[in-house]
């Protein structure tokens, strides 16, 4: 069969879709498709995503993903990846987020942003992609694997809508000019006890550059950011598990702090 075959891609996408509802994982795809390609990888995502907006969910923003070397590192790729966020995603800080709704949950912060005007082209510059966001929040984002182990490659990770389960949002605040992304620094805690940092010149030496490569893949795709769009930057450190009964928080200096309590 050939790799591009539609109907592999739909029956992949739906057995992706599957084993999230029914919370039952299945053998990474590269086990069974060695060399499979980051633009079918993409394609299975986008098949996926659209059945799940013709079950009612709306587009609410894109994640870029492994823009860190500590994420980079500890999945083993060398490249960034990108997915959708879907309104039935997004949880406001102070949630609570039942574990059992997961599989192999683990979480991260992040320094997101919400658009105030529409970013695309295949040149976006950082200036550009600034004057774009309207504000600038905290994120955590909690990934999840519908594979059988996190032993994945990224183009598994793609198909697999790079992850994503959930994001809890924080107070979203102006972009300020003054404020200076690079050197924010984030601090993760579990249950009131740090356990990873990071700044914000982690993603791809800075998170703003997170936008100017999103805009730049959608592109190629015929797509691009929206006015009124989240976008996550991605994680600032490698990726935490997240266990069951905790309470999980990022703060920094200048951005409000995010908080997700797990039972």
């Amino acid at each position: 069969m050939d790799e591009l075959d539609d109907r592999w891609i739909a029956g992949t996408a739906s057995a992706l879709l599957a084993a999230e509802y029914e919370r039952v994982p299945i053998d990474a795809l590269t086990l069974r498709r060695p060399g499979l390609r980051l633009e079918t990888a993409y394609r299975i995502q986008a098949a996926a995503v659209e059945r799940r907006i013709a079950a009612g969910a709306r587009v609410v923003g894109h994640k870029a993903g492994v823009t860190s070397k500590a994420m980079q590192d500890q999945m083993g790729v060398g490249e960034p990846d990108s997915g959708v966020l879907l309104d039935d995603m997004v949880l406001p800080t102070g949630s609570v987020l039942s574990r059992s709704v997961l599989l192999q949950p683990r979480v991260e912060a992040e320094i997101a942003f919400r658009l105030g005007c529409d970013l695309a082209g295949p040149n976006v510059g950082l200036d550009e992609a600034r004057a774009a966001v309207k504000e600038v929040f905290l994120a955590l984002e909690v990934i999840d694997t519908r594979f059988a182990s996190w032993r994945i490659t990224v183009a598994d990770s793609i198909a697999d809508n790079a992850s994503c389960a959930r994001v809890v949002t924080g107070p979203m605040v102006p972009l300020d000019a003054d404020l200076d992304l690079l050197a924010e620094p984030l601090v993760v805690s579990v249950d009131g006890t740090a356990v990873a940092t990071g700044q914000g010149c982690a993603v791809l030496g800075d998170p703003l550059r997170a936008l100017v490569w999103l805009a730049g893949r959608l592109h190629r795709f015929g797509h691009g950011l929206r006015a009124g769009q989240l976008v996550l930057a991605g994680a600032v450190h490698a990726s935490l598990p997240l266990a069951a009964r905790s309470t999980v928080r990022v703060r920094a200096p200048h951005l409000p702090p995010t908080e997700l309590h797990v039972r």
